[in-house]
């Protein structure tokens, strides 16, 4: 009995022991999974079948067995990998299946902006470029950050990096204050000094603890145009400001503006040689006493231009010439001038009014030019006049020597001869 019942223990082992083959049945295809990582373990509807080598794992299936469905592959470091398996390979049959495994992301990245740009960043106390700035392959955790820039305060923060993604941080950073002087000084003195609108006190004057930058300085005095200008001040260091103010006219003098088409053309005022019309803009005579002159433009080739002017005081008066085309003219002008001023000018001996001068209607040519002063002597040359044209002549006088006076040799040789004849007189009167 008890022999009968090891025999038949045994051979209940041995059915359980032997593969269910005949459950089934079949013959044997296989399923070629291709994999990207060597060493990913492969499952078929969750039951293990063994470890990809070389690039893939054959896993061998009966074609009259159950089929499976899906499959996974997977291995440390990277994303699981699932899907569904294609129909099950015919007996000797092979079929293919892919997987490609990605690796799960370890590290993050940090962007760091700031204000100014070009500002030094420090992660954990290490130099890593200047913002904007992308720090990159940063195990998650939290990093201290530092933005750094001359004339600027630090600023500090935190940032905490999570695998897989980019963290952000903006810096902005605060000016540090600084000072310099400047020294303003005005021609006149005396002149009231504003800074951006600000009243400061009077030139000479200078201003201290006045912040680095770019500042607006207005001078005012009485009588004066208003003076504008702006300075730069550097940290430590003294900017000049020097302003040169300009009086106002007075009353008693004006100005005339004058225009000619075409330019380039001669400008008297009183006969009176002032300059040449520029190609563009106005010719401008300044300082004219108040009351009525006459303006005359002459040009080669064109009529004389003459009017009349009045001016008032401080105010600009007008005049546009337009030029017509005219006989070419036989004569020209001579301007004189002498140092000093106020001496009688002769043209070819001809006297022709005091220095100084201008001669109009000269003929053209060669002309002698003698210039006189009581207690000076004469001064003479000779000019050029061209047709149409202004020659220039200017005399440096020089004075007379002044002679001592004599001593009167005459009177005792009157008194010697009438002594003499006295004598002989006598001498005549012995005989």
């Amino acid at each position: 009995m008890l022999r009968t019942l090891i025999i038949g223990m045994t051979l209940l082992v041995l059915c359980a022991g032997v593969p269910a083959v005949s459950a089934i049945g079949g013959d044997e295809g296989w399923y070629r999974v291709h994999c990207n990582v060597d060493g990913a373990d492969v499952y078929f509807d969750g039951q293990y079948k063994g470890t990809t080598y070389g690039g893939s794992l054959d896993v061998p299936v009966y074609s009259t067995g159950t089929p499976y469905s899906t499959f996974r592959v997977e291995e440390s470091g990277y994303h699981t990998y699932s899907g569904s398996l294609p129909s099950s390979p015919a007996a000797g049959q092979t079929v293919n299946v892919y997987a490609t495994l990605q690796p799960v992301e370890t590290a993050g990245s940090i962007y760091v902006t700031a204000s100014p740009s070009g500002s030094a960043i420090y992660l954990n106390g290490n130099y890593r470029g200047v913002a904007p700035l992308t720090i990159t392959d940063l195990s998650p955790g939290t990093y201290s950050l530092e933005a750094d820039h001359p004339g600027y305060q630090s600023d500090y923060g935190t940032v905490t990096v999570k695998a897989g993604q980019q963290s952000t941080i903006k810096f902005t950073l605060t000016p540090i204050e600084q000072y310099g002087s400047v020294k303003v000084t005005s021609s006149p003195s005396g002149a009231y000094v504003y800074m951006d609108g600000t009243y400061k006190g009077q030139t000479p004057l200078t201003l201290t603890s006045v912040s680095a930058a770019k500042h607006n300085i207005e001078l005012d005095l009485s009588d004066y145009y208003d003076w504008e200008s702006s300075v730069t001040v550097s940290p430590g260091v003294t900017s000049y400001v020097n302003a040169r103010l300009t009086a106002i006219p007075s009353e008693t003098t004006g100005a005339i503006d004058v225009v000619s088409y075409p330019a380039g053309a001669d400008v008297f005022l009183d006969d009176k040689y002032q300059g040449k019309t520029p190609s563009a803009g106005v010719y401008a005579i300044s300082n004219v006493l108040v009351g009525s002159h006459t303006v005359r433009v002459a040009l080669s080739g064109y009529q004389d231009y003459t009017t009349g002017v009045d001016v008032s005081g401080a105010t600009t008066s007008h005049v546009t010439a337009t030029l017509q085309p005219g006989q070419p003219t036989s004569t020209g002008s001579i301007a004189v001038t002498s140092s000093p001023s106020g001496a009688e000018v002769y043209v070819d001996n001809a006297y022709k009014g005091i220095t100084p001068l201008t001669v109009d209607g000269v003929a053209a040519g060669t002309h002698a030019i003698r210039v006189a002063l009581a207690g000076y002597s004469d001064w003479s040359t000779s000019v050029q006049v061209g047709a149409g044209s202004t020659a220039s002549a200017s005399a440096s006088l020089s004075p007379v020597p002044t002679q001592a006076p004599h001593t009167g040799m005459a009177p005792f040789a009157v008194v010697g001869a009438l002594g003499i004849l006295g004598l002989l007189v006598a001498l005549h009167r012995r005989d």
